[in-house]
């Protein structure tokens, strides 16, 4: 039976945190059916969170919505160039066979979706010069702004970051799309498209977008967070783990990626009468059944669902989600497609480097011992430290921890510094390093890491599986080596530092910790 427009809007629409142009939807739905982008740049592996946007592709396609998957291998080059072309073009072939096994257990028909691969027209002539003709009209500012809860931010930004934007606008004219479908995180560059393509003469677009589902740490799902995600190809035992250790406190609906995952995967999936089952033994009230995600939610919150009773359930529905992907990535020709497009880092440890490589090992961190401190006398957030690094004579660094570490909890500290930044004068005082440390904006919040206990004051510090590079002498400023690697700098959610996945260790495989900023950027 044919749907109503109401009724196929209320599918295109429904658990949707925003909709952007609504009546020009509800217009063309008079008319025809709807056509939708949904892009996804190739880099991190897709992983169970990916659901997430598949649940809503397949309400489109049952609204019969036309579907196109952009694989934007372009975007994800240009996103601080996270990988090479040449793994990009494997990734993207990982992608596509990784979303396919998804949209099959899911139970989607793939004849209705369309993938289309971004360089497959982006580098055209028509795309180059639309191009050119976008950043006629866009503001540096303008530009910044769109991609910043996407594109990584650094205080001086690299063109390849403030073109991202504009080059996403541009897809929904070259795909010939009357929507694009995304997270709420892409807010401000659908905004940004609905400004600037009407100046080159193009049609305004609408816009749909799901909410950000928290992963399970209790923050955003990252496939750099390996806690915080579980992997399509995780086996039934590491589901197990990872669901033990994640975030569900008792009562607590908020930033909950277990009871998430249940409202916008599991539910908008089950089939007609299928009900969210909760098994449990009869000493403790015995299986309990929901019918719709409002009544699990107050039930949970309420306090009459245990969060192991929750978490044991969902990990039922993953699993049955994750097999059908396990088998397909069981064929001999999956498993090499995998070796090659995520090599193992401690496979290829890097020897030496070359003068083009952005790799960790350039940078000289070592663990410092602060021997003396003071106020700067012309900056009221500034200290100035002298740094024990296991040189002749103690270094000088100047550092902005006035407001968030007391003088004397400063004086005798063990720290973690980055000694080979081209010395720069603070204040009239020359700093010749930087102390590293966890840091956010909103709120701000700032803590120095911290060595292990057995560190030894001067000895280096190194980035897992990037022991044997040679740190340079001095980072040269203008190629902006510090800050392309400082934006994979992080905190993961036991508070250990890392870069890409790879921690940060002294010589006896110790970590680098925070004290308690877990998922923070270090800086």
């Amino acid at each position: 039976m044919a749907l109503s427009v109401d009724e196929k809007y209320n599918l295109i629409s429904r658990n949707l945190q925003e909709v952007l142009g609504e009546d020009k939807i509800k217009s063309i739905l008079k008319e025809r059916d709807l056509k939708v982008y949904w892009g996804t740049a190739t880099t991190g592996k897709p992983h169970v969170a990916y659901f997430v946007p598949m649940s809503k592709i397949a309400d489109f396609l049952r609204s019969g919505t036309e579907v196109t998957i952009l694989f934007a291998d372009l975007h994800a080059y240009l996103d601080n160039m996270k990988a090479p072309w040449e793994l990009l073009e494997l990734r993207v072939q990982y992608y596509e066979h990784s979303i396919k096994a998804m949209l099959k257990s899911i139970g989607v028909p793939l004849d209705k979706l369309k993938f289309v691969k971004g360089t497959n027209y982006q580098l055209s002539k028509e795309y180059t010069l639309d191009v050119y003709r976008l950043s006629s009209v866009i503001t540096e500012h303008d530009a910044k702004k769109a991609g910043a809860e996407v594109v990584k931010q650094v205080e001086h930004p690299l063109l390849s970051g403030l073109l991202y934007p504009g080059l996403q606008a541009l897809d929904e004219e070259y795909l010939k799309v009357d929507a694009q479908f995304g997270g709420i995180d892409q807010r401000k560059i659908f905004t940004f498209a609905e400004k600037y393509l009407p100046q080159l003469g193009y049609q305004k677009r609408a816009h749909l977008m799901n909410p950000m589902v928290p992963g399970l740490t209790g923050a955003k799902m990252s496939s750099s967070e390996d806690e915080s995600k579980i992997d399509l190809l995780d086996t039934p035992a590491a589901v197990k783990k990872k669901l033990k250790k994640a975030f569900c406190e008792p009562g607590n609906i908020e930033n909950n990626g277990i009871l998430s995952f249940t409202k916008h995967v599991i539910f908008p999936l089950f089939g007609s009468g299928e009900k969210f089952l909760i098994k449990r033994d009869e000493a403790n009230g015995g299986d309990i059944v929901h019918e719709n995600y409002e009544s699990l939610e107050k039930a949970f919150a309420e306090g009459n669902i245990h969060p192991g009773d929750l978490k044991a359930a969902v990990e039922t529905y993953i699993n049955r989600l994750l097999e059908p992907i396990r088998k397909e990535f069981e064929k001999p020709e999956l498993k090499k497609l995998i070796e090659k497009a995520y090599p193992v880092p401690g496979k290829q440890k890097v020897v030496a480097n070359s003068s083009d490589d952005i790799i960790p090992s350039r940078l000289d961190i070592r663990v410092g011992k602060i021997v003396e401190v003071s106020r700067h006398p012309d900056a009221d957030a500034l200290y100035i430290e002298k740094i024990d690094l296991g040189e002749e004579h103690p270094r000088t660094i100047v550092s902005g921890l006035v407001n968030f570490v007391p003088i004397e909890k400063m004086e005798n500290r063990m720290v973690v510094v980055l000694c080979n930044l081209k010395p720069a004068k603070m204040r009239g005082v020359e700093s010749k390093g930087m102390v590293l440390c966890a840091s956010r904006d909103e709120p701000k919040e700032v803590e120095p890491l911290i060595p292990p206990q057995n560190a030894v004051v001067g000895e280096r510090i190194f980035v897992e599986n990037y022991e044997d590079g040679t740190p340079d002498d001095v980072l040269n400023p203008k190629k902006k080596i510090w800050e392309k690697l400082q934006v994979d700098l992080k905190t993961n959610s036991d508070c250990v530092a890392h870069w890409q996945g790879n921690k940060l260790i002294i010589k006896s495989g110790d970590l680098i910790k925070s004290e308690t900023m877990a998922g923070a950027p270090i800086k």
